[in-house]
C-alpha cells in the first residue's frame, strides 16, 4: 500500500472516531449539490451522483440533508449558490506533489487559504500540469471484511478487472481502471459485502517520493491541515512516509 493511501486510510479510520461531523456534512452536500447539477437529479441515471449518495450515506448523513443537498443542486431551490470546481497543483516538503481538490463559492478565499497552508508547511504552489502528469485516475473500494478472510475478497474480484489489492488487517483496498469502477463496486455489493467504506475516484501516483522522519510529519500535518478545510474535498500525493511517522500519526 503507498504512503498515500496509508494516510488515507487511517485518516478515514480516525475521521469516522473523530472528525467533525458539521464541516464533513458540508462537504459532502457541496459534492452532491455539484453532481446533481452536473447531470440528472436521479442518482440511478447519474453515476458521479449516485456515488456522492453512497459516500454520504457510508458517514450516515440524514436522509434529509442528502435530499435537501440534490434539490440544491437541481435549482428547483432558492438556494442556488454557485459552486465552483478548482484543481490546485503543489510541491510539499521534500519535492512531494500534492493534488488538492476544492468546491467552493470565493476563488479567492479559497486559493488564499490554500497558499497559505502549503507556504506556511514548507511547499509551493505549481503549476497546472506540473504535479498532475504523475498521477493517473484510478477507482477505489475500500472494504472492511469483518469476521472473514480477506483473501475471499480478493481471490473473488481478482476476474473483474481489478488492477490492484492491499489488505491491511481487515480492510481490502480494490484499485481498478476509471472505465471499470462502477462494475467493481456494484460486483463487491452484490458479492454481499456491505461494509464498503470508501468508493471513489482517485488520482494514484505512478511514482512516489521517499520522505525521511522530519519530512514525513511535516507532510502529514500540511495534508491533514489542508484536509481542515472547509472548501478542500479531496488531496493526492505521492509521498511514501516512513513507519515511525505513520505510527506516530496513528496514534495521534
Amino acid at each position: 500500500m503507498s504512503g498515500h493511501s496509508k494516510w488515507s486510510t487511517i485518516k478515514h479510520k480516525k475521521g469516522a472516531q473523530d472528525a467533525r461531523r458539521g464541516q464533513l456534512f458540508t462537504k459532502l452536500s457541496r459534492e452532491i449539490t455539484v453532481a446533481a447539477k452536473s447531470g440528472d437529479q436521479n442518482p440511478d441515471m447519474n453515476f458521479r451522483l449516485r456515488l456522492a449518495v453512497d459516500n454520504a450515506k457510508s458517514q450516515n448523513m440524514p436522509k434529509e440533508n442528502i435530499e435537501r443537498a440534490i434539490i440544491k443542486g437541481s435549482g428547483s431551490s432558492d438556494k442556488s449558490d454557485t459552486l465552483f470546481e478548482i484543481t490546485y497543483e503543489a510541491y510539499g516538503p521534500g519535492g512531494v506533489g500534492i493534488i488538492i481538490n476544492v468546491l467552493t463559492d470565493n476563488k479567492n478565499r479559497s486559493a488564499s487559504l490554500v497558499r497559505s497552508l502549503i507556504t506556511r508547511n514548507g511547499g509551493s504552489l505549481a503549476g497546472s500540469g506540473s504535479v498532475a502528469w504523475n498521477f493517473l485516475t484510478k477507482g477505489l473500494v475500500t472494504v472492511t471484511v469483518l469476521g472473514e478472510d480477506p483473501e475471499r475478497l480478493a481471490l473473488e474480484v481478482m476476474d473483474e478487472g481489478i488492477e490492484e489489492i492491499d489488505i491491511d488487517g481487515e480492510s481490502v483496498d480494490v484499485t481498478s481502471g476509471y472505465e471499470e469502477f462502477s462494475k467493481i463496486k456494484e460486483f463487491i455489493q452484490k458479492l454481499g459485502y456491505t461494509q464498503i467504506e470508501r468508493a471513489e475516484i482517485i488520482q494514484l501516483p505512478t511514482s512516489t517520493v521517499d520522505l525521511d522522519d522530519s519530512q514525513s510529519i511535516q507532510t502529514l500535518r500540511l495534508l491533514d491541515s489542508l484536509e481542515e478545510l472547509d472548501d478542500v474535498t479531496k488531496i493526492f500525493s505521492n509521498a511514501n512516509f516512513t513507519d515511525i511517522a505513520m505510527e506516530e500519526y496513528a496514534n495521534s
